[in-house]
């Protein structure tokens, strides 16, 4: 006997497409991002000056920033103002709700079901957004002065006077690069938790997460009728 399953369309295209920029510009300044650091790989020696394989992967990287940055700001303005997003934000009273904690925990060490939720996500994935928001606020702002140290015209020059006292608040620029660093490990961390987390969802929850930010559609078990 096959069960019915109710669909429900709840993530605009604009959402989906903002996590998967994001998803892509985070994979791509990890890769770059560690190749910039730690140089492991050299082109073969050539007499012509086309070899500039750390300036390739130092373009990348920066294409890759400006577009989790652009991506951010538009995924926070969608928070906002998105009809769709109204899940997200409402997501916020299970975040402050003890008992759905409570309830969450104990789903995670297969001690009971999953809570009933208002909103979209559950507390211990809105703290993580929360979380990972900051760290990719920090990462982009130290990388902004980083960037403003080698491209000295254009954005560079524009934001040179404005990001120095934030240079100096943090103790100076080899400081500012240790932070940009730092940071890069929580969102690696975030990447991987957050693929395992979606799919465990997706599996023991069967909530169809990994389906929804697919299409934007949500299959839902109907509610037996006593």
């Amino acid at each position: 006997m096959i069960k019915k399953r109710l669909l429900s369309y709840e993530l605009s295209t604009s959402l989906r497409l903002t996590h998967w920029l994001r998803a892509v510009s985070i994979v791509v300044l990890i890769m770059s991002g560690f190749y910039l650091a730690y140089v492991f790989v050299t082109p073969g020696h050539s007499n012509e000056p086309i070899l500039f394989l750390n300036a390739k992967v130092r373009m990348w990287h920066i294409i890759a920033g400006f577009l989790l940055i652009c991506v951010t700001i538009f995924k926070i303005y969608l928070i906002f103002t998105d009809k769709y997003s109204i899940r997200e934000r409402v997501s916020f009273l299970d975040f402050i709700n003890p008992k759905i904690w409570f309830y969450q925990i104990r789903y995670y060490l297969f001690l009971g079901k999953h809570p009933e939720l208002k909103g979209i996500y559950n507390p211990l994935q809105f703290a993580t957004y929360v979380f990972l928001y900051s760290m990719v606020i920090l990462i982009a702002l130290t990388g902004l002065i980083l960037y403003m140290h080698v491209y000295h015209h254009g954005l560079g020059g524009y934001l040179y006077d404005i990001l120095r006292p934030v240079e100096a608040w943090m103790g100076g620029l080899a400081m500012v690069r240790q932070i940009h660093h730092l940071a890069m490990w929580p969102i690696i961390i975030f990447t991987v938790v957050h693929v395992y987390m979606a799919v465990f969802n997706s599996v023991m929850g069967r909530d169809g997460s990994i389906d929804t930010i697919i299409s934007g559609y949500r299959f839902y078990k109907p509610e037996k009728k006593h």
